[in-house]
């Protein structure tokens, strides 16, 4: 599934709190996007044809609720992210992050630990 930027905002705030209303949405994203609310009910009409959200009518008003899950999207995205740029490897997008200073040292500590302990399982 296919989700747009703009999509993806409206989908962290429901992965965040749910169920909502859309001026709820619009009110969540109001510091960081100047929308109006036909632009957030648009984009919830969009996520609710994908199958993203569903919604259940609550008098006049509908309430949102994300049904696909953040960590199945955010694998989708990371192995597309991975494909398209790095030919699917890990490595190369490690070496590229740390030849353009994008690794901290605490970065760095993580990623050894996680090798450590990646290590250790092996074992």
């Amino acid at each position: 599934m296919r989700i747009s930027e703009a999509e993806s905002a409206v989908m962290e705030v429901l992965w965040k709190s749910h169920p909502l209303a859309a001026d709820e949405v619009l009110a969540a994203l109001a510091e960081t996007r100047q929308w109006q609310e036909p632009t957030v009910k648009t984009l919830l009409s969009r996520l609710l044809r994908k199958g993203a959200v569903n919604a259940r009518k609550e008098g006049r008003r509908f309430l949102y609720s994300p049904v696909l899950a953040r960590e199945a999207w955010v694998q989708d995205e990371s192995a597309g992210m991975l494909e398209r740029l790095f030919d699917g490897r890990v490595a190369p997008l490690v070496a590229h992050f740390s030849r353009h200073d994008k690794l901290s040292d605490k970065d760095i500590q993580e990623l050894r630990a996680l090798l450590e302990e990646m290590d250790d399982d092996e074992r």
